[in-house]
């Protein structure tokens, strides 16, 4: 009896995602056809219809789709078991892969990593940055082993671990009338103002959450691609934005044309919460408590 290989549920997978085969042979790093030959021997063996191509477009079926999300499970677990091998030797060698948000890594990684290099230096960190939902996908497939959030952010069955908490800052153009008070209630701000990152981003939904505005609201906002961008629009006198309170110290913060205050409310500060993000079934977890434990010095030095 023939069963499917490791390498072809990694194919439908890739199709599936990007429901394109020359895109998806390039993900794989190989030809188009040896992955299009690779997902019909596939089909061959479980005797059904995975894919429907055309000439313009290919699509999964619907048991397409379900075969495509048990083969990420397996291809986790299959990495998981390489894992718990490599670390049975020692738990402190390896790689690990993470992947990382892009409100966290410019200001997390740089304290953090020379810390970690210098404890446990036989631990070779493979670093992915990308939106969350993004990582939570490369997660569940095994493409990465542990992924650095921000909460509140829905990780259904994925394990966590939260290692620090932060709160926001409001980023204002030197000349704005609030640049004057120590802290900057939830009130005060002109919402017409905001400043947002694009969607997909989950500090967007932080900083919502932290104006106590709905996700849906229609504003005629302008949106930025990084903290940075978000950080010259103030400058510029074009809004004020929210910015982590792991981002204030930074040479981006530092910009003579704006001031940062503490954003309150009447009952307390809007906070954020960092952490670890696994799958349950991922069994290097003192290597990952060291990490942890890493991250959360470095934010507070």
């Amino acid at each position: 009896m023939n069963l499917p290989t490791l390498r072809q549920l990694q194919y439908l997978i890739a199709v599936v995602e990007l429901k394109h085969f020359g895109r998806a042979a390039e993900h794989c790093f190989v030809t188009q056809s040896t992955l299009s030959a690779g997902i019909q021997d596939l089909e061959n063996i479980l005797g059904v219809t995975l894919l429907e191509r055309t000439n313009r477009k290919v699509m999964p079926t619907a048991l397409g789709l379900e075969i495509a999300s048990r083969s990420q499970q397996i291809l986790s677990l299959s990495a998981d078991l390489v894992d718990l091998a490599r670390s049975e030797n020692d738990p402190l060698t390896g790689r690990i892969r993470i992947g990382v948000i892009p409100s966290i890594s410019p200001f997390l990684l740089p304290k953090a990593l020379p810390s970690i290099r210098k404890q446990l230096p036989l631990l070779e960190l493979v670093l992915i940055e990308d939106q969350s939902e993004r990582l939570l996908t490369k997660l569940r497939s095994g493409e990465i082993d542990v992924a650095i959030l921000a909460f509140p952010f829905d990780i259904g069955d994925l394990s966590r671990q939260i290692f620090a908490a932060e709160q926001f800052w409001v980023a204002l153009p030197k000349q704005h009338s609030l640049a004057s008070q120590d802290t900057v209630d939830v009130t005060q701000l002109a919402m017409t103002d905001l400043l947002l990152l694009a969607e997909g981003h989950c500090l967007r939904e932080h900083a919502l959450t932290a104006c106590k505005l709905p996700s849906t609201i229609n504003r005629s906002t302008l949106e930025g691609t990084s903290l940075y961008t978000l950080i010259e629009m103030v400058a510029g006198g074009l809004g004020i934005t929210l910015i982590p309170e792991m981002a204030i110290h930074t040479e981006m913060a530092r910009h003579t044309d704006i001031c940062l205050r503490p954003l309150a409310t009447k009952d307390k500060a809007p906070m954020r919460e960092i952490g670890l993000v696994w799958r349950p079934s991922y069994q290097r977890i003192n290597t990952l408590t060291l990490l942890a434990q890493n991250f959360a010095e470095a934010l507070n030095t």
